[in-house]
C-alpha cells in the first residue's frame, strides 16, 4: 500500500514539474534573417490556377448530357 502511494505521488509530481522545467529550460530566440523569401506570391497564383481547374472540371462533369438510363 505504501509503495502504491509513493508511486502515485511521484507520478503527480512529475506531471506538475515537467511543464515548469520545460518553460525555464528553453528560451526562444529569433532566427537571423539573411535575405527575402523568393517564393513570395507564387502560391497565390498556384491556388488560383488549381481553383479555376476545379471549377472547369466541375462544369464539364455536370454538363455531361448522358441521359441514358442506368438500369436495363
Amino acid at each position: 500500500m505504501k509503495l502504491r502511494t509513493i508511486a502515485l505521488v511521484s507520478a503527480a509530481l512529475s506531471l506538475v514539474a515537467t511543464p515548469v522545467v520545460a518553460q525555464v529550460a528553453f528560451e526562444r530566440s529569433n532566427a537571423p534573417i539573411e535575405g527575402e523569401n523568393s517564393v513570395e506570391g507564387g502560391s497565390t497564383l498556384l491556388f488560383a490556377l488549381i481553383g479555376a481547374a476545379a471549377v472547369v472540371g466541375g462544369i464539364i462533369v455536370l454538363s455531361d448530357d448522358d441521359d441514358d438510363p442506368t438500369s436495363p
